[in-house]
């Protein structure tokens, strides 16, 4: 069955608005009495419903039975990202939606090519969020991703729960390996991966990163990987030792 985010929740019934309806009206063509899923974004709850009623600004759906699947980690993993060029950020949050990432910050960096400010800033991560509520429903996730502000090494703390494990994967360190950092962190506080952008991290943001946000400077192994490559395996292993992964 089709899947859609619950615009608006009742006792028995919910409603779809504004895209939700859009793309289940013009898209999909569905009508009244057929079957579909609605997923509660803040609470998890997933809805198997019946559509009773297609309006001009929404669709009323009555609920036939309610669940709690147990889709999303049990580790709150969030992905930092530097700015990248071209497709890259999309990707990222795509694919970590899919692998189960509890949100991502884009970060400005001293090396990052592409450069956001203001209202350009702003409507980029209006289109980053869609990318992660579409990946969402085709994943089968209750709970999609929020994609942060734009933001800069100064106010990245705030961005995050004040308890966050910080981890930085960086070319330059030969003697720490993630493995072995993975052991120390407690897998019921929030984990935050910084990863850099196209030339990784300048030393005085690891530096940063280090002595502000106590961050562990962690290697990946011998060889150097693309941006987007380092965000999703590292977030891929992260998820995997914890168990929400294979």
């Amino acid at each position: 069955m089709n899947r859609f985010k619950i615009t608006e929740l009742g006792n028995d019934v919910f409603w779809l608005r504004d895209s939700e309806r859009e793309h289940l009206v013009r898209v999909l063509r569905l009508k009244p009495g057929d079957m579909v899923v609605g997923f509660d974004n803040k609470t998890g709850m997933e809805y198997t419903s019946v559509i009773q009623k297609i309006e001009d600004s929404s669709v009323t759906c009555r609920i036939l039975s309610a669940d709690q699947p147990d889709v999303e980690a049990h580790t709150s993993v969030y992905l930092v990202a530097g700015l990248s060029k071209g497709e890259k950020m999309e990707w990222v949050i795509q694919k970590g939606t899919e692998l189960g990432m509890e949100g991502l910050t884009p970060l400005r960096t001293k090396r990052s090519v592409m450069q956001l400010e203001g209202s350009k800033a702003q409507d980029r991560v209006v289109r980053w969020q869609k990318i992660a509520s579409e990946a969402a429903k085709q994943s089968h996730r209750v709970q999609e991703p929020v994609i942060s502000k734009v933001c800069d090494w100064r106010d990245l703390a705030e961005q995050l729960p004040p308890d966050t494990q910080w981890l930085i994967p960086y070319e330059e360190e030969l003697t720490q390996r993630l493995a072995s950092v993975l052991k120390s962190l407690d897998p019921k506080r929030p984990i935050a991966i910084l990863i850099g952008p196209e030339g990784g991290f300048d030393p005085t943001e690891v530096a940063f990163a280090q002595e502000k946000l106590g961050a562990q400077s962690v290697s990946l192994g011998p060889r150097i990987l693309r941006t987007e490559t380092a965000a999703v395996a590292t977030l891929t292993m992260v998820l995997a030792h914890f168990g929400d992964l294979g």
